[in-house]
């Protein structure tokens, strides 16, 4: 994504699975101060990755766009912290 900002997204309602519409995103955990180290995650050709820190499942759905998750809610936004 050598074009724009890379998404960020969060679980801080505890959901089992997020839908993203990115196959290049960090996970950030829960909202600051409780987020764990923020990691990158590439989906590479799966549509599927599991966060290794707080074991969120991020399912990717094409339909969203880039940056967008469902809930809408997990979209991390740093100014917005």
């Amino acid at each position: 994504m050598a074009h724009g900002t890379t998404p960020h997204f969060h679980n801080t309602e505890g959901l089992r699975s997020i839908e993203v519409g990115s196959k290049e995103f960090q996970c950030v955990g829960a909202l600051p101060p409780f987020d764990h180290p923020h990691i990158f995650i590439d989906m590479g050709k799966d549509n599927e990755a599991v966060c290794p820190y707080c074991s969120t499942l991020y399912i990717f759905n094409a339909e969203l766009g880039s940056g967008h998750s469902n809930p809408a809610s997990a979209v991390f936004e740093a100014h917005a912290a």
